[in-house]
């Protein structure tokens, strides 16, 4: 992990998805946390109550893809999206979901010819107490294939109109701005995170490999409404495509990310923004998995009280895996990670939750040439996995299903996921009740 100081910098700136009701069941006693070598996703404990899983109907239209699942302080749910617009370019829309009257009318945020849009690194919503709604997408900046900014929206009026406040960044280089992640830092300030290319030169990078230019750099900002504060550059040398997640904690912000450090170990880091400075990366576990590449596959954050959860993908020593770690301090230090699933068929694509009830893991397999969807529960510490389940078959292949996305409420999990249908992305949607 290369790391620079990090003073503030000043500036202004369908094919439904079959869904599985039958759930993989788990011992109603605790278990001991799984070793490294514990048995693949398809293995779970044997008793437990059958959860109930729901189809949910999402307001996108076919063609939508890119989904992004937020929740807002009054509860209500705040599902964003990309979609085609039949003259060209694209539209950035969202709705928001009641618990109690369903959704409301999808509004649009922005509309654009010149995008950069990605399987993997897509826009997000985020609503604050004093009732402005954020947003943020990527628009390109230059020629190269990775050339993009991350800018920035906001709406006082509930999302009926946005105005554009431009690039969260202000390097100006036509490198690659992205994998941003967007956070309530207090009732009326907003928190980025970002990854930042303005080092590499503007040199592609993908799966197979990277540019010859500089390190890729892991940036953050406040914004409110007298504009931009508080940029600092947070880890000089990060993995190049992989998300990025954030979740407040009684001790501040905690947010995680893939470190990019000597030798092309790429682990899971974490920085904290108490407020007034952000703290000096730690490595959440040493894994040490070499990775000449970018593996595309980011961490998830939870937090509930003073614990805190990160989960990640690893191939560190040639075997794929899903991990999952729990703090009891906010994320000051983690315990001995708990091996989810292992083997091949393991794809990540992570998202977490956590409430009363336990901490809820999402993510995605591939076997035989199919991919599905999963779902677990864990008790706050690990110990126990409270059920295991599949929740639906995917169509797609590959990278064209995305990231699942995951919010809880009313102790129910609330998912989101991009399919295939009829040859086009379909978002779908389901609820789970234990």
């Amino acid at each position: 992990m290369n790391r620079l100081p990090v003073a503030p910098v000043s500036g202004v700136c369908g094919l439904a998805a079959t869904l599985v009701l039958a759930a993989v069941s788990a011992s109603a006693t605790p278990t001991p946390a799984a070793p490294a070598s514990a048995a693949p996703a398809s293995a779970a404990p044997a008793v437990a109550p059958r959860p109930r899983i729901t189809p949910w109907a999402l307001p996108s239209p076919a063609g939508a893809a890119q989904p992004q699942l937020s929740s807002a302080p009054g509860g209500e749910l705040l599902l964003s999206w990309i979609e085609r617009r039949a003259g060209g370019g694209h539209r950035f829309r969202f709705a928001r979901h009641d618990a109690a009257t369903g959704w409301d009318e999808p509004r649009t945020i922005a509309e654009g010819e010149d995008w950069f849009v990605n399987w993997a690194d897509v826009p997000a919503l985020q609503a604050l107490a004093d009732g402005s709604l954020w947003a943020h997408l990527l628009v390109r900046n230059g020629e190269a294939t990775y050339a993009y900014d991350t800018r920035l929206f906001s709406s006082r009026d509930g999302g009926a109109t946005w105005q554009a406040l431009g690039p969260v960044h202000d390097d100006g280089t036509a490198t690659e701005h992205g994998f941003a992640t967007l956070w309530p830092q207090s009732r009326d300030t907003l928190g980025i995170a970002w990854l930042d290319g303005r080092h590499t030169g503007g040199g592609g990078h993908g799966h197979d490999g990277h540019g010859g230019g500089g390190a890729m750099t892991l940036r953050a900002a406040l914004f409110g409404a007298a504009g931009k504060r508080a940029e600092a550059e947070l880890d000089a040398s990060t993995c190049d495509c992989c998300q990025t997640d954030a979740v407040m904690t009684p001790k501040g912000l905690l947010l995680a990310y893939r470190d990019r450090a000597g030798g092309e170990i790429r682990d899971i880091a974490t920085a904290r923004f108490d407020g007034k400075a952000w703290s000096a990366p730690r490595i959440v576990h040493a894994d040490g998995w070499f990775m000449p590449a970018c593996p595309v596959n980011g961490p998830a954050v939870a937090a509930r009280g003073r614990a805190a959860w990160v989960a990640w993908y690893t191939a560190a020593g040639d075997v794929p895996a899903l991990k999952l770690a729990a703090s009891p301090d906010s994320g000051d230090r983690f315990g001995p990670p708990r091996t989810v699933a292992r083997g091949d068929q393991v794809q990540g694509r992570v998202d977490l939750a956590a409430d009363a009830s336990g901490t809820w893991l999402a993510w995605v397999e591939e076997a035989g040439g199919r991919q599905s969807l999963w779902l677990a529960r864990f008790d706050h510490g690990l110990r126990a996995e409270h059920w295991r389940l599949k929740v639906a078959d995917l169509a797609g292949r590959g990278r064209a299903t995305g990231f699942p996305r995951l919010q809880l409420r009313g102790g129910e999990a609330w998912l989101a996921w991009t399919d295939v249908d009829a040859g086009g992305p379909r978002l779908q949607g389901a609820r789970i009740r234990p």
